[in-house]
């Protein structure tokens, strides 16, 4: 299969599109503007693109923009925050997905959403404009603040404008973006935190897809989801937005040893509470018990070593100080539902 790339003339319409010529067995497809004119080409297509192509039932490619939503809400959660926002577009589809699954996962909690979201007219999103608007915007809101904003661009002019407005980052304003873009996530200062998502694995998925539909499959809107696998946290969302000392000191101190089979009466040892208060303010705070976050947090720690590293399961369960690796499978999939090579196969882990 040979990799086709077009940049689409600009100027007026030519008489026949840019597409005709390229003699192409096969086609994906990232806008919906000429779609008409490739579906009388009558050949396998595959639309890669925010939204479906209802009016012909084509096979297509997205991201599960929604699940990208909840799990940034996750994230603010998590560390403890009480104040929320999200900073997007109100004109596209995948923008609007993020926000939808951000503030529903936050009302589960009772926590409502600030939002600021760029004109729709294309023509009025003038960034000098947009600059001041985000500016009083920001200033407005309470402050300790997590927001999520819609991409990794959206919060690096976030980030740009914190530094220009004096408001410190993470300390006041948290930001976590989405795609985990590298380049742009390295070159923020600080250095943005980032939802990363798995196209690579849903670009493999599209090229079988498509070797499929040119050997006979028909296209029947087929279709294969790019999920979130997982946060990237820079020093953009790095702090623990816990007013209490002493819960953000349990918290912490679960977070620096969870690669160590750690209890309770270690975590209730790096405070100056008693069992039943610590239990307490967990509950009250956090909303899990200290078993629970424990429980998670180790989890949590074993899924980025399955997808960052080419460690093997037994290297794995070593590192976490399991006796054997089939402990470790258990109680992983105990709180993920999935084994770790499940894990790893389903998040498109290349490797072990």
């Amino acid at each position: 299969m040979h990799e086709l790339k077009h940049d689409v003339p600009s100027g007026k319409k030519k008489s026949k599109p840019w597409f005709y010529n390229l003699n192409a067995d096969g086609i994906v497809v990232r806008d919906l503007e000429n779609i008409e004119e490739i579906v009388s080409m009558r050949i396998p297509i595959i639309v890669a693109s925010t939204v479906k192509s209802s009016k012909f039932n084509l096979p297509y490619v997205c991201a599960d923009n929604e699940k990208v939503g909840m799990m940034g809400a996750e994230h603010f959660i998590e560390r403890g925050f009480q104040e929320f926002g999200f900073y997007g577009f109100n004109d596209m589809q995948w923008s609007l997905n993020r926000y939808a699954g951000f503030s529903q996962r936050l009302a589960v909690d009772g926590f409502e959403v600030q939002t600021y979201l760029w004109p729709r007219l294309k023509d009025q999103r003038v960034w000098e404009k947009e600059q001041k608007r985000t500016t009083d915007w920001l200033k407005s809101l309470p402050k300790p603040v997590g927001i999520m904003a819609c991409s990794d661009y959206e919060g690096q002019k976030l980030i740009e404008v914190c530094k220009t407005a004096d408001i410190r980052v993470p300390e006041e304003v948290a930001i976590l973006g989405a795609n985990n873009n590298n380049l742009v996530c390295s070159l923020c200062f600080p250095p943005l935190s980032s939802i990363e998502i798995n196209y690579e694995y849903a670009g493999y998925q599209a090229a079988e897809l498509l070797e499929k539909l040119m050997d006979g499959e028909k296209m029947e809107s087929q279709k294969i989801i790019a999920n979130p696998t997982r946060i990237v946290t820079r020093h953009s969302t790095d702090i623990l937005a816990v007013k209490d000392n002493e819960l953000a000191n349990a918290l912490r101190f679960i977070r620096e040893h969870c690669m160590e089979p750690i209890r309770i009466s270690d975590v209730l040892n790096s405070t100056s509470l008693s069992q039943r208060v610590l239990h307490d303010r967990f509950k009250k705070i956090v909303g899990r018990s200290v078993h629970t976050e424990i429980r998670r947090v180790r989890c949590q720690k074993i899924g980025q070593l399955l997808l960052e590293t080419n460690l093997t399961i037994s290297q794995i369960a070593a590192k976490m100080c399991y006796y054997d690796d089939r402990h470790m499978c258990r109680y992983f999939k105990n709180e993920t539902g999935l084994s770790p090579r499940e894990f790893r196969k389903q998040r498109g882990h290349q490797n072990g």
